[in-house]
């Protein structure tokens, strides 16, 4: 989860503004490092050179460097930050190849269900996209508020029930990467991770084709399982048999979970037993 290695143009663009960030910040960091030191070495006492000026005040030479230098940073800062925000808004639309791949997100205790629309298809704890693809994310919450976070692909951005939030990303490497929630949730919140695969258009649809033949059946009724409190830490695939699911949990048309409860064993979900292997 290495936000220094991006493999996608968000996680690029989020690096780039990141370092630039820190660079602008040096301007007034490394200079008053410096003067400091200078400072300290030039007025010290066994210096007969430096001057003992008891009734100095006022300097229009040092107030300009004071107010200037930090004036000019917060306005380079506040223009990366501008330009960033509006041109890596979450909801703008990521160029890419082949057709968009939407993908609906429910984060749950403690847990990803992630919803193929299209395919018919549903997994939990993993997410499987092909390379170069728009992947268009709706995310919502069936429990507590938490954020969704791929640090290589970018863009971090909250989950909440009872509303969808969207984003807008892309791999351009194949490979595994890994992705988490970055809020805290609850006791199962540190195992609540997912891996992303990016893969090959054609291992996409094979993936999806042989997803869609899944002995497991994603409805409204398993859907109320699943959402109980619970670590799953082998992912699964449903063939998904509600396509209007999102939808139902997003409106709170199926009843939010009631969040996590309090267990014995605070580090950790209830009793051992609410792991699910």
């Amino acid at each position: 989860m290495n936000i220094f290695d991006p493999k996608g143009p968000v996680a690029a663009a989020q690096q780039t503004i990141l370092i630039d960030s820190v660079i602008i910040m040096l301007a007034i960091i490394v200079p008053t490092s410096i003067a400091v030191l200078a400072f300290a070495y030039w007025f010290r006492s066994s210096n007969g050179k430096a001057r003992y000026r008891p009734d100095f005040a006022y300097s229009g030479a040092v107030e300009l460097v004071v107010w200037s230098i930090p004036a000019l940073t917060v306005i380079l800062l506040g223009g990366v930050a501008w330009i960033g925000s509006h041109e890596l808004d979450p909801g703008k639309p990521v160029e890419g190849t082949g057709l968009p791949i939407r993908i609906q997100a429910v984060s749950l205790d403690w847990k990803w269900l992630f919803i193929y629309p299209d395919q018919r298809i549903a997994t939990v704890n993993s997410l499987t996209v092909p390379i170069g693809a728009p992947l268009r994310f709706e995310l919502t919450s069936g429990s507590v508020m938490t954020a969704f976070f791929i640090p290589q692909l970018g863009g971090m951005i909250y989950t909440m029930n009872g509303m969808v939030t969207r984003l807008n990303l892309r791999g351009d490497h194949v490979g595994t990467y890994r992705g988490l929630a970055s809020h805290f949730s609850g006791d199962g919140f540190p195992d609540m991770m997912f891996d992303t695969h990016v893969v090959s258009q054609p291992d996409f649809s094979n993936w999806a084709a042989t997803a869609a033949k899944s002995d497991q059946v994603l409805d409204e009724a398993s859907y109320k399982d699943l959402a109980e409190q619970s670590v799953v830490n082998t992912p699964r695939t449903y063939r998904l048999a509600d396509p209007e699911l999102f939808g139902k949990i997003a409106t709170q048309r199926i009843p939010p979970a009631p969040g996590p409860q309090l267990s014995e064993n605070r580090s950790r979900p209830e009793g051992g037993a609410s792991h699910v292997h």
